[in-house]
This record gives structure tokens, sequence and C-alpha cells, in this order.
């Protein structure tokens, strides 16, 4: 009912994302932030989806919102997807009850409508912009009255609903930034609707915030400039006020806003490069976050213990790829080579992966698991084992000083050596060829194992030549290292 007030019972917090685009990495944060609060506090998380922009929300961005969340391990007690006695949880759905609400403030006054065309608004804030005013609402239509509010309605002429700002102090505490005062005279009356049909951000937010009891209201600090016009709201309808927290946004390294000129900004960007969500989970935590100790591992349920809001920055958070890097190797490492060969495998589905089994490509997997940063770079750092012919040149089959008759020398024994040999597994090539690098050259093993990796590999960087051997079997082995040794004829 209008202006009831709710005093909500426990902890409840949303994170509202508008589906008009791929899920922002930082729009996650503030989701993972909001679960984590609820979760502490056996509260309830609500995800719910803001799409009064007809013209630019898809349910398209709505499904990839809802999957890339899932895929993160966030969950929500009520949404759109699952229900819950507060939905609808798309706004797209909740035309009466806001309809309700704009009817409530038109009929008390504390709305009107402003027929003000945009041409004459802009020239008045240029106005006020040359004049070092601050740029807002000069009131034109403020005072109207009933009959020529009517009439214009009636001749469908061009208007939106405004709210009164009165000028005043608005004043409140954050739960992250302490005591907060806003002058709301430099405000003016703002645009809360289009028409009735069309109700904006400000207002829908605050109807859904009251009606869904959210307690907290966990955001960016984008948002901090919000709060003042929809706290005068919440008075005007009658609301009590949330509590809010406005967490530090993401900065590129050179402290500017992170932005898309500068590396990727969504998430299902990361997803599909190969970070694991439980690198994402910990790495976007610690952007903002500090945990009081040199700690910087922490999975989900850990972290449901130990966040808190007290102990979230005020300052932006730089976003370093190097360190995101660092803790998605860290989880590569820590998983099963059956998991990861599993993850790593849709990233080689475009190169010949049937000539290997299952074992076979686990020990691939394995050869390179500590070199991974993102399981993306496998393709890469793999592509060798699935061809017939490498192509590189014979420049990088060069040790050191080696001349090409040395090189040649250095393969040719290779071959005298590996084609006598019966055992073909890791560690019994690791013995024969080491023993024999030594004896080969008695100053450095490289003078013959490096040429023998690079003609196994084509690569300047690689997996040890006993490993990439074993995979790709004696007969393989030796045509490469004939292929190699053709390049010096």
């Amino acid at each position: 009912m209008p202006g009831k007030k709710k005093t909500p019972e426990k902890i409840r917090v949303r994170f509202a994302p508008s589906p008009t685009g791929p899920l922002h990495i930082g729009g996650a944060r503030t989701a993972l932030f909001n679960y984590l609060f609820a979760k502490q506090h056996n509260g309830s998380f609500i995800l719910r989806i803001e799409d009064t922009d007809k013209e630019r929300s898809n349910q398209a961005w709505t499904d990839e919102i809802i999957e890339q969340l899932n895929w993160l391990g966030i969950e929500w007690s009520e949404g759109p997807d699952v229900g819950g006695k507060f939905g609808p949880y798309k706004q797209s759905q909740r035309s009466d009850i806001y309809k309700e609400y704009l009817e409530k403030l038109l009929a008390e006054k504390k709305a009107y409508y402003c027929f003000c065309v945009p041409e004459d608004l802009e020239a008045k804030r240029q106005d006020q912009i040359s004049r070092g005013l601050a740029p807002k609402y000069d009131g034109t239509c403020k005072n109207l009255s009933e009959k020529i509010i009517e009439s214009n309605i009636k001749e469908h002429k061009t208007s939106v609903i405004r709210f009164f700002i009165h000028d005043k102090k608005v004043k409140f505490h954050d739960a992250i930034r302490g005591e907060i005062e806003f002058d709301t005279g430099l405000l003016g009356d703002i645009v809360i609707a289009k028409n009735m049909d069309t109700p904006l951000f400000h207002f829908t937010v605050v109807v859904d915030d009251f009606l869904m009891e959210i307690s907290h209201v966990i955001r960016g600090e984008d948002h901090l400039s919000n709060t003042p016009r929809q706290m005068l709201l919440q008075e005007a309808l009658g609301f009590s006020h949330p509590t809010y927290a406005h967490i530090p946004l993401f900065l590129n390294t050179d402290k500017s806003k992170m932005s898309k000129r500068q590396g990727d900004v969504a998430l299902k960007d990361y997803h599909d490069k190969g970070y694991l969500p439980e690198a994402l989970i910990n790495f976007m935590v610690l952007l903002g976050w500090n945990p009081g100790t040199q700690k910087e591992i922490f999975n989900l349920n850990e972290l449901v213990k130990e966040f808190s809001l007290e102990k979230v920055q005020k300052s932006g958070a730089v976003f370093n790829l190097q360190k995101l890097d660092y803790l998605n190797g860290y989880y590569i490492r820590e998983k099963s080579i059956s998991s990861l060969t599993k993850l790593c495998l849709p990233y080689l589905q475009p190169l010949n992966t049937n000539q290997y089994n299952v074992k076979q490509l686990e020990k691939i997997i394995e050869a390179y698991k500590a070199r991974l940063k993102k399981l993306s770079d496998i393709k890469e750092l793999t592509d060798f084992f699935f061809v017939e012919k490498l192509s590189y040149d014979k420049k990088v089959l060069t040790w050191k000083e080696m001349g090409d008759r040395e090189v040649k020398e250095s393969l040719e024994t290779s071959v005298k050596i590996l084609s006598n040999t019966e055992k073909w597994d890791k560690k019994s090539l690791e013995e024969l060829l080491v023993g024999a690098a030594e004896a080969f050259n008695t100053k450095n093993r490289g003078y013959l194992l490096w040429p023998l990796r690079v003609a196994l590999s084509g690569k300047e960087a690689s997996a040890s030549p006993f490993e990439i051997a074993e995979i790709l079997g004696k007969e393989k082995t030796l045509q490469r290292i004939g292929d190699a040794i053709d390049k010096f004829i």
C-alpha cells in the first residue's frame, strides 16, 4: 500500500543490472560483494533485472547475466528465473506498480508534468554553464495550471514527469565512506518518468527497493550522487531509507576509469579466455576489499566468513591483469589433471585431437600445466602435437654458438640414440638422453637437448624433449628429427 513503511526483519540485498549489454566485470564484483554480505548475515540476495529501457534492453543480455553469475557460483534466493514472494523481478513486468506510485506523487503535488522541449532545455543548460552556474532545470513547468496540463496532454504534447527537489541538505551514513552530505539545491527537479507507462531509474529503484524490503544497497561509487535524489523520493513516498554502501570503481593501471578502450571489461571476455571462476572470485574480492592480513588465496566459503564492509576501501581499485594471471595459474595448478584436461579440450577443438586417446591428452596437458596462465593458452603452447609437419626457421635449432654442421651432428646423434632404445617413457628417455648429452658436450647438455627439443616442437620454449617424445611416440619423434636434419641438406 502506498506510503506504508516497512522495516526489514533481516538483511536483504539486491544486484540490479540493466540488460543492455554484457555483464561488466565491475558489476560482477558488485554482485559478489552483495552475495557475500547476505550470506555472512544469513540474509537474502536478490537478482533484479532493471529493463525499463525498452529500446536497449534485450532478453539475450538477461540470459547472459544469469549464465555468467551462475558460472561464478553466485546464487540468489529470489530472481526472474527462480521467482519469490516479492516478484516480478523484471521491471518491465512491474508497470502497474510504478503507475500507482506515480499517481500518488502527482496527486500530492510532489511531481508534475513538464512540456519543455529538449532543444530549449539544452539551450538553457549551455547558458547556465556559460555563466558558471550548475546546470539544472529552471522550473518552467512547475506551476502550470491544471487546465493547461490537461490541454497539453489532450494535444499529445511531448512531456515528462518531474519530481520536486526542495533545496535542503541531505545527510546519510555510508557504510563504507562514513558521513555524506549533499546540497540538493544544485540538483534541480529531476525526471522520474517519460510518461505513466515509462518510469525511469531513480523512481523505479526507489519503489522496488522499498517493496522488496531491501535493507542494504551495496553498489558502485558512481551511484553515490544518485543517493540524495533517491532519498528525497523515499521521503516523498513515505518510505524508510535502506543503508547505503558505495564500493570503489575499477581503475586501469594509469588510474583512469576502466573502459573497453584499454582492455576487456565484460565478465564473459574473461570466461571465454579461460580464467577460472574461483580465480576471478578471488581476484575481484581483493579489488576494493582488504582482509587485513597477508593472505591472498580465498575460496568462496572462506570469503563468506571473512568479508566485511568495514574492510572495503574508499579509493579506486587498480585492475592488475598480472595479479589475475597469477591467481588463475594457481587455481589451474590446483586442478586434477583429468579435470583440467576437460576444461582445456574446448580450446583445442580447432586442432586434430582425435589422434590421441584421453590418457595421451592428459599427458599433453600435464606437460604444460605449470605454464598456463589461462586455459586458452593451451592451444598456442601445444598446437605442435596436432600437426603432421612442423614449420619453423632452422635458426631456432641452434644452441648458442653452434654452426649448421654442429646442429646437424647433434640431431643425427639423437637419431642414433633413440632408434636403438626400446623403453619409450619419459623417465627412461630422460635418463638415456641426459647421459648422452653429457657425453656429447661435457660443458653443456644444451648442445644435444636444445636442437632435439626444437626439432620435436618447432618452438623456442616448450616442455622438455623427454615429455614431448613420450607423447609423440617413437615413429613420429624420429620423423620430426629427420625433418629437422633435412633443413641442413
